[in-house]
């Protein structure tokens, strides 16, 4: 075992009495089951293992594509107590009344939480982006709409966020330069046809296609994270015609999906979660994930908790909302490239080596290992993008829910079945 990962271990087990379920003595079952609802991006099983160790609880967690999970969760509140995935499923959760408010004071670490989520920019002089900028849909007004104001309630607790753009296999496409060549536009190059892919979500995968298009100058947006009817269907337009043609390869449903079309060779570049770059980095293939000129298109993870939960399961779900703002999470998902809410706390829970290359973006002082255990990072090497404060100073727009989303979510259904053309 090596010094990073024994060192590790120890901190972790320090901290592991610190949580337990308050209520377990006095509960009618003994081990109360919590059920989380979300995609594999965060429900992973040391997660899993470690909050039941930590908490004293049953976890059950139902991992999904995040429009199956969605969708689910829209249709039946009852199915979960928790729902983990992104900001840009707010709105929809809400009108639905899926979700229910959540008390600020019973989240333990909230004053821990930085600026980001609270105000929309991480520092003060950058553009918070377009679209569902986290601040906007966090605070429940008094009207029961959702807005910038701060209030006694929030629709989500914030945690685990990044910034996402695509990973491309440097075995097969040259290396770019960050901020300076690496573009959007790649996505619809013309050298890579047949060997690209998107994710197939209506509210991510539409940007990643938009920003594409722009930077191709292929078309002009308004406003991006609020496109009119006629953007979308000149957008739409544009990708009817590439995937007739056969330049898209596929479309990927899930995390695992999205490193398996890159590991068998099926794609070279592709929209892509971090967590699949540092996998597929595990397993020896060189995948850079991209710093666009353009800017990336940013995300905030959510903790929703279920309209229907009460009781004891309401009880254990702010439990772990709360666990996972103590540290040793935030530390494990650091390790596949993503960010905790009150990274602070978690920094102890990781090597200074470790911490200087994914938050401060300095060289690798020693090879990393992943969540994993394998080594995802090389001595030397330095995270595409830079730093934390210097990847979130560069968003170009948010995953978003438009006014216009029902009529791009059809469009986006059309796309999703259009055939390529044989020849």
């Amino acid at each position: 075992m090596n010094h990073n990962r024994r060192t590790f271990l120890k901190k972790a087990a320090v901290a592991s009495a610190a949580f337990k379920f308050p209520g377990i003595l006095h509960a009618e079952n003994k081990y109360p089951t919590l059920r989380v609802l979300g995609t594999h991006v965060t429900l992973q099983e040391p997660i899993r293992q470690r909050a039941m160790k930590e908490l004293g609880i049953n976890i059950e967690f139902s991992p999904g594509g995040s429009a199956e999970v969605l969708m689910k969760a829209i249709a039946d509140p009852n199915s979960f107590d928790l729902y983990e995935q992104w900001s840009n499923s707010t709105r929809l959760l809400w009108r639905s009344d899926a979700i229910q408010g959540i008390d600020i004071k019973r989240l333990k670490y909230w004053n821990e939480i930085n600026d980001l989520p609270k105000t929309g920019i991480i520092r003060p002089g950058v553009s918070p982006g377009a679209g569902d900028v986290p601040n906007k849909i966090l605070y429940i007004q008094p009207d029961g709409m959702l807005g910038d104001q701060p209030s006694n309630q929030v629709s989500f607790m914030p945690y685990v966020h990044n910034v996402d753009s695509f990973g491309y296999n440097t075995q097969k496409i040259p290396l770019g330069i960050p901020y300076e060549t690496e573009s959007w536009g790649w996505l619809l190059d013309e050298r890579y046809k047949g060997k690209v892919a998107l994710v197939n979500e209506p509210t991510i995968g539409i940007f990643d296609a938009a920003l594409a298009a722009e930077a191709k100058g292929l078309m002009h947006f308004n406003d991006i994270g609020n496109m009119s009817r006629v953007e979308i269907d000149e957008l739409f337009r544009i990708l009817f015609s590439l995937k007739q043609s056969g330049h898209f390869r596929g479309l990927w449903n899930s995390t695992p999906h999205s490193i398996e079309l890159m590991k068998n060779g099926s794609v070279d570049i592709e929209s892509m979660f971090s967590p699949a770059v540092a996998a597929l980095n595990g397993k020896g293939i060189p995948c850079v994930y991209a710093a666009p000129k353009e800017g990336y298109r940013a995300w905030y993870g959510v903790m929703s908790l279920s309209s229907k939960s009460e009781g004891e399961q309401k009880d254990a779900a702010y439990e772990y909302m709360n666990w996972w703002l103590s540290g040793w999470p935030g530390a494990f998902i650091a390790r596949q490239g993503y960010y905790i809410s009150n990274p602070e706390r978690s920094r102890q829970f990781m090597e200074k080596e470790e911490w200087d290359y994914w938050y401060e973006g300095k060289p690798a002082a020693t090879s990393l290992i992943g969540t994993d255990g394998s080594f995802v990072v090389s001595k030397g090497d330095v995270r595409t993008g830079g730093s934390y404060i210097n990847r979130f100073s560069h968003i170009a727009v948010w995953n978003t829910v438009m006014p216009n989303f029902e009529y791009s979510l059809r469009k986006w259904s059309e796309f999703v079945n259009i055939k390529a053309k044989v020849s």
